[in-house]
């Protein structure tokens, strides 16, 4: 009968650095090739790095590592880390925070992903960075405390959930060298037992400084500087470097709630030998082999079906033959046939990365699964004659293998401790079921945002992922969706809109996006413009139909509000482009139409999470905002527009006339001229509209050649003047029953030029009186800006002609709607994806729906390199480091007041130099128990002593100083 799957848990995203690799491609491209990757260092590089001359020139020491390059660099900015934090902080746990960032992010889940519970587990090679630091200099007590939290394994996994806001349990698993393999076990059953709805296993293992190592007899460690495991000429195991991260949930799960698995963990084991062994340090047969067959059972799969095994693989000579006899005793009673399962051993290509063995191991048998190709044991020649290869199912590759054994495939991964806690694992190749087919290509605009923390993040970002997209192997709605749904939006944002990938690729290429840094304190308020007549277009709602979320459905309530006959007429003119714009330019059809999609695209925005701050229309749109601002119901308002618009159609016709000058210039060329025209609207300092019979417009226009640049407007009627008239008894009549409200939402009336607050009550009389007088836009928009200066205006009908005029003003504009007749969604997402730029609370879960999540590129992690002082070893070689400062330095003959103090100090617990007075305690990295540090060093340097409560809600280094330098002079202090 088929196996039982609810137990089975994926792998779905991974994060690794590896020596002399790239990426996970490159490493196993390297893999494959049988390449290793350690280093040996010349003796420059020794004394550079900290080796003590003495151990450089010993005849016993061996200059190899697996080196791992850039390992003190780091990102604290990101993570919230003050330099001197930073700086404290040992380097495996600072690369264990960027795996863990990168490696959700491949699992398309992100950090920080409330709606999600995260377990992690930890684990770290021993801190020979704190070794060194209480080694090699005087560290004061609080120093003292902070290098601790900054390097023991009882906080790593801690400050991981707290960086990376984790809610599930998080724990340090510390059992030497099978320490993640282990972890990877307590994961698994965490995530089965429903303590977590996803797991993070993370382990790294970086010795400070990276270097070489003294060879000791019957040791473990290589005489020769090469890792062969199985081999005759094995002699022991090369130290080496790296980090390493998967994401693990159960497969169930896993399909919708995450980017396509890497594999399948079937079943796991751990078990310890107990005292069963030689001695402490010597290997166990029965317990390995005992591991193994657990991690069978529990993976409910004979031996017969597995092809591969990750060993543990040491290269030593007693720890090979008893691991080969233990793995060949369990396979072989398992139904293994003798030669079916190669063996590999990564430490052979990297070297022996300690506690990130266990899971180097398992990333590597999820490549062989997953890829069908099994790589050869790097250095093998000829196999150790005191492995017994008799009827064992084990056989060494020596080159490159293609997958021939069982399907589907299966590999083991062994993991061994010293002290023997031993673990096991048996993965299984991701199956097509497992894996998401995309949906069929399409032509549809599709918003891509990216995010990072500084400018060149994003800028290395945007490169990577162009580099992606434009093979057009990703559907571009995935990674729309991925990027939207699986990351954290952080503060330097960009956005791009393309129909595919690569075109979405030439755009990140070329700069052609919309690129913006979220403001750290309040947003900007906005301000909606809900333009007039003259702006509409046959099919003008459809774009926005198609793009913005929200906007059908209230574009369908809006029209129920109207008389059915009408409704459908509406629904025609503003879905369908080849609707006829003679008749939609009829008064009478296009104020309707203009309101509904001003009215929805309002709703809409609303819907997406954008509130405005207050509204503001012209003419027209008056009506439309003082709807949105709560004053109009929404069926009387249908109403009044139908009214309004009816009865201008029954007025004489008339043209109007936009000149670029303002209004006492324009009242002095109709004099001149001595046209027979009106002023009906000022838009601004340079703009206003004049109206009138036909004909005088025309000869008015042909008046001003050479003098004032002039638009004749698409209308006609000459709206809010004289000739609109008799349109103002049958708006009067409609009047006198609308229900109106106190303003609920700032409204900026363009009949008087004020800005209306809440709680005003408005008379309905405004909407007759605001037909028949000039468009005061001009002043209303001072209003707007008086009151919110730094506003961003935008534009909810279609046209940008309000926007121009809001730039004008000194206020950010941003026009939603297509400009074209022609034009699809893209415009409208554009403009959405500039407000999320702008760090407005734009819910992208709506705006970038329909796709899957899928692997792409991740955080590009380029952080300075952090040592501290007390790290580095006397005598070594300057590094290109931010180095911290042991202690405050004054300037000699210098007075020492409570603001040079507290900026010392500040330097000495933070590690940030050029304080301003405005400078944050706790922006800059700052938290409690600094804080209590601060005014304990206060005190004693001072005689003064300063209440906490103070000091935290002090915060800033001028108001702290001031409280100092007041509770100074509140205190005798001894002359």
């Amino acid at each position: 009968m088929p196996r039982d799957r609810s137990l089975d848990v994926a792998v779905t995203g991974l994060a690794a650095r590896f020596p002399k690799s790239s990426s996970l491609a490159d490493w196993w491209s390297a893999l494959v090739a049988g390449h290793v990757l350690t280093t040996r260092y010349d003796r420059r590089q020794l004394l550079d790095s900290g080796v003590p001359q003495t151990l450089a020139d010993d005849p016993a020491y061996v200059p190899v590592r697996g080196h791992l390059d850039n390992a003190y660099n780091f990102d604290n900015v990101l993570f919230r880390m003050s330099p001197r934090e930073a700086q404290l902080t040992d380097p495996q746990h600072r690369l264990m925070l960027e795996s863990a960032w990168r490696a959700l992010e491949d699992a398309g889940t992100g950090p920080h992903d409330v709606a999600t519970t995260t377990a992690i587990f930890a684990s770290a090679t021993g801190s020979s960075y704190l070794r060194n630091m209480l080694a090699g200099a005087a560290v004061d007590p609080v120093t003292v405390d902070q290098v601790i939290h900054g390097t023991e394994p009882d906080f790593m996994a801690s400050r991981i959930a707290y960086k990376l806001g984790l809610t599930g349990p998080a724990m340090a698993v510390q059992t030497a060298c099978s320490s993640s393999l282990v972890a990877v076990h307590l994961a698994v059953q965490a995530l089965l037992n429903g303590d977590c709805s996803q797991a993070l296993v993370i382990a790294s293992g970086i010795a400070h400084p990276q270097a070489g190592y003294l060879y000791t007899p019957h040791g473990v460690l290589s005489a020769s500087g090469s890792c062969r495991p199985f081999d005759q000429d094995a002699d022991g195991v090369v130290p080496g470097s790296g980090v390493v991260c998967v994401v693990l949930r159960r497969l169930a799960d896993a399909v919708e709630a995450c980017a396509p698995p890497y594999g399948v963990i079937l079943g796991s084991a751990v078990n310890s030998d107990g005292a069963a062994r030689a001695g402490y340090y010597a290997p166990s047969v029965s317990g390995q082999e005992a591991v193994i067959r657990a991690a069978m059972l529990a993976a409910d799969v004979d031996a017969a079906s597995i092809g591969y095994l990750e060993a543990h693989g040491t290269g030593t000579r007693v720890g090979d033959p008893i691991e080969w006899a233990a793995a060949s005793a369990a396979l072989a009673a398992g139904g293994a046939r003798p030669g079916q399962v190669a063996v590999g051993a990564v430490k052979a290509n990297i070297g022996h990365l300690d506690a990130a063995a266990g899971l180097a191991a398992l990333v590597k048998a999820l490549m062989v699964v997953r890829e069908g190709t099994i790589p050869p044991v790097a250095g093998f020649r000829v196999q150790n004659p005191l492995l017994k290869t008799a009827r064992s199912p084990l056989f060494v590759p020596s080159r490159a293998l293609s997958w021939d054994g069982p399907l589907p495939r299966r590999a083991a991964v062994s993991a061994f401790g010293i002290g023997g806690t031993n673990a096991h694992v048996i993965v299984e190749q991701p199956a097509d079921r497992h894996l998401k087919p995309s949906g069929p290509a399409t032509d549809v605009p599709r918003l891509v945002m990216l995010s990072a923390a500084d400018p060149e993040a994003l800028a290395r970002s945007a490169a990577q992922l162009g580099q992606t997209l434009a093979t057009g192997e990703p559907e571009l709605a995935d990674a729309s969706f991925t990027l939207a749904h699986g990351r954290r939006a952080l503060p330097e944002r960009l956005a791009v809109v393309g129909h595919s990938g690569p075109e979405a690729a030439a755009c990140l290429r070329e700069g052609r996006v919309t690129r913006n840094t979220c403001p750290a304190g309040v947003l900007a308020p906005v301000v909606l413009l809900f333009p007039g007549q003259g702006t509409q277009y046959p099919g003008m709602a459809r774009a926005l139909a198609e793009g913005l979320p929200g906007f059908a459905a209230s574009l369908d309530a809006c029209l129920d509000a109207f008389e059915p006959s009408i409704a459908a007429r509406l629904r025609t003119c503003l879905l369908d482009r080849a609707f006829s714009a003679a008749e939609l330019n009829a008064t009478e059809l296009a104020q309707p139409a203009l309101f509904t999609v001003g009215y929805a695209n309002a709703q809409a925005l609303r819907y997406l999470g954008i509130e405005p701050a207050a509204v503001l229309g012209h003419s027209l749109g008056e009506i439309t905002a003082a709807c949105v601002a709560g004053i109009l119901e929404l069926p009387d308002a249908a109403r009044l527009v139908v009214t309004r618009g009816r009865a201008m159609q029954a007025c004489p016709t008339g043209a109007m006339l936009a000149l670029g000058c303002g209004a006492a210039q324009a009242e002095a060329l109709i004099a001149m001229c001595g046209a027979d025209l009106e002023i009906v609207a000022i838009n601004h300092a340079d703009s206003c509209v004049v109206a009138g019979m036909t004909d005088a417009v025309s000869q008015f226009q042909r008046w001003l050649v050479d003098r004032v640049r002039t638009r004749l407007l698409p209308s006609d009627r000459a709206f809010h003047s004289r000739l609109i008239r008799q349109a103002l008894p049958p708006l009067g009549e409609q009047v006198t029953g609308l229900r109106m409200h106190p303003v609920r939402l700032p409204f900026a009336s363009s009949l008087t030029g004020r800005l209306l607050t809440s709680g005003t009550l408005i008379d309905a009389e405004m909407f007759v009186r605001q037909a028949a007088h000039p468009v005061r836009f001009a002043d209303a928009l001072t209003a707007v800006v008086e009151t919110f200066p730094n506003a961003l205006a935008v534009e909810v009908a279609p046209g940008a002609t309000l926007s121009a005029i809001a730039q004008v003003s000194g206020l950010r504009s941003i026009p939603l709607s297509p400009r074209r007749k022609t034009a699809d969604c893209a415009e409208v997402l554009g403009s959405v994806g500039t407000l999320w730029t702008m760090g407005y609370p734009v819910d992208v879960s709506l705006l970038c729906a329909g796709g899957q999540r899928i692997h792409l590129p991740v955080y590009p992690f380029a952080g300075a390199t952090w040592i501290a002082r007390e790290a580095t070893a006397v005598g070594s070689a300057p590094v290109e480091a931010h180095i911290a400062r042991s202690s405050p330095q004054s300037v000699p003959g210098s007075a020492r007041t409570p603001r040079t103090l507290l900026e010392e100090l500040w330097m000495e617990l933070l590690g940030h130099a050029h304080l301003s007075e405005d400078a944050d305690f706790f922006e800059l990295g700052g938290d409690s128990m600094l804080i209590t540090n601060l005014a304990q060093r206060v005190e004693k340097e001072l005689g003064v002593r300063v209440p906490l409560r103070d000091m935290l809600a002090g915060r800033t280094l001028g108001r702290q100083a001031t409280i100092v330098t007041n509770l100074l002079a509140s205190v005798d202090v001894p002359k």
